[in-house]
């Protein structure tokens, strides 16, 4: 039985996944790492903590298929993209903790007149706190030394993948792959290449950043002395550029919305590189070893299922995430929640707003509050997608959405009723870490082209739109421009 397995390096938790040939996930493991929040509007986590529980899910997922590394056929790995770790080449330890893709302390690096056109001709991003660069350009200037030491050739710099990949081969391999590369502020999207003015702009040396891959092809092997030891690294991809392969989306027009800690909606955009007019960004969505890079339009929303977590850790009105299905009220009761906790992402980009719950009367209860919580999920993707049809010109139809939030039935529904079209959930939910393990499968020959992926993905359900949500989509627009201007 060929067997490919996944790590899965994501915001809140590092798992493990292990896929047969027909694309099932046959073996998983997963544990949570610790959310840092040492000011506010500061998000870390601890680089180090996060490599130990990478070899513990691995070394979890593996005894229970009871198989050794010779049973293996090749490793993907995927990762939250934006966030950014600096460490010691000689000694492997970070210099200070990863700073994580929701973390705004980098937001006034780039003033009001920043020409945000000229960044993301460039660059397909805009210039705020969201990328990777003007975090590794904190920490250089913010850890005594880091500066000389970088020009040195002392310290290494990158994402997450980069990071797994660097422990994973006992420091033989320094690379990233274009997705994630792209997630920078550094990378030029059409050369594909570290950028020199970019990256003297933004404050990062050259000598401190990786070497940029195809997202498929061979990276190295497994050297750790663990459990996948001599396995081939043959793909590694972004997270939302691995659910977009995950769902099978390969044809420009294809599109997909990952319900995690945040939203994210890709739309394959194929060899064109489409700027956005209407808040999104360009992206790469994936690239094969020795051919043309594939690309996106992106969306991303900042507060998806973390609105959920925090209706569970802070207010404790509901028990779990799973129990916001049973507990949300037939209707809002005149409650609207923007989630805007760090700032409005796609299609806004205003890092001065904040969240607002508005429409509170004494009739409301926490079942209005959590459903009008799922609503706000709804409102996001929507505005997101509206973002998209105007770019691209081509009438969404069709949303395959994927995450841990989508086993919410009732979430979905309002989905398909505030988009007025079909969503269609997959079998295997989990397709960040499923689209690691096929674009590793791919870079390993284990599947001979994308077609054979594609054909592996089955719907699993899908919902069709019921009823029309335009009075309460126009209410919850009106509640967005109540939470601008509060930062």
């Amino acid at each position: 039985m060929t067997l490919i397995a996944a790590i899965d390096q994501g915001t809140t938790s590092t798992r493990c996944v292990f896929i047969n040939e027909e694309g099932r996930i046959v073996s998983s493991a997963q544990h949570e790492h610790r959310q840092i929040l040492p000011q506010q509007g500061w998000v870390e986590h601890d680089p180090v903590e996060i490599w130990n529980n990478t070899r513990r899910v691995v070394s979890e997922a593996m005894v229970e298929l009871d198989i050794t590394a010779t049973d293996v056929s090749a490793l993907g790995i995927t990762n939250q993209r934006e966030t950014a770790v600096v460490w010691d080449k000689a000694t492997g330890q970070p210099i200070y903790n990863a700073i994580v893709w929701q973390d705004t302390r980098t937001a006034q690096r780039f003033g009001p007149d920043t020409d945000q056109q000229w960044w993301n001709q460039r660059t397909g991003l805009l210039a705020n706190s969201y990328p990777a660069g003007p975090k590794i350009a904190w920490i250089l200037d913010h850890v005594e030394g880091a500066r000389q030491r970088a020009a040195a050739g002392e310290l290494l710099a990158g994402t997450m993948d980069t990071w797994l990949l660097w422990n994973l081969t006992e420091g033989k391999v320094h690379a990233t792959d274009v997705t994630n590369a792209s997630r920078t502020l550094l990378m030029d999207l059409r050369t594909l290449g570290w950028d020199p003015q970019l990256c003297e702009r933004v404050g990062v040396p050259l000598e401190v950043l990786p070497q940029i891959r195809a997202s498929i092809g061979h990276f190295g092997a497994v050297r750790h002395r663990g459990t996948l030891s001599g396995v081939p690294i043959t793909g590694i991809l972004g997270d939302q550029q691995s659910a977009l392969f995950g769902q099978g989306a390969f044809a420009s027009g294809q599109a997909k919305n990952t319900y995690g800690t945040g939203l994210f909606l890709l739309l394959n955009t194929g060899s064109e590189l489409r700027f956005s007019q209407h808040g999104l960004l360009s992206t790469v969505a994936f690239q094969q070893d020795g051919q043309p890079p594939v690309y996106a339009l992106e969306g991303s929303v900042a507060v998806g299922g973390s609105l959920i977590q925090w209706l569970r850790d802070q207010l404790g009105i509901i028990p779990s995430a799973g129990a916001s299905e049973s507990i949300a009220a037939a209707d809002n009761g005149g409650v609207y929640i923007v989630p805007a906790f760090s700032g409005l992402f796609a299609p806004h980009w205003r890092p001065d707003a904040r969240g607002v719950i508005v429409g509170l009367t004494r009739f409301a209860d926490r079942s209005h509050i959590t459903r009008a919580a799922l609503e706000a999920t709804c409102f996001q993707t929507r505005e997101v997608v509206e973002a998209m049809v105007a770019d691209s010109g081509v009438e969404l139809c069709q949303l395959r959405v994927d995450g841990g939030m989508v086993a919410n039935n009732l979430l979905m529904q309002l989905q398909a009723d505030i988009l007025q079209a079909e969503v269609t959930r997959p079998v295997e939910i989990e397709t960040t870490a499923l689209g690691a393990a096929f674009a590793a499968g791919v870079g390993a020959g284990c599947w001979s082209s994308l077609d054979d992926i594609a054909a592996l993905v089955v719907p699993e359900r899908t919902w069709r739109p019921q009823t029309d949500r335009e009075d309460i989509y126009a209410q919850w627009k009106r509640a967005v421009e109540r939470s601008f201007d509060w930062a």
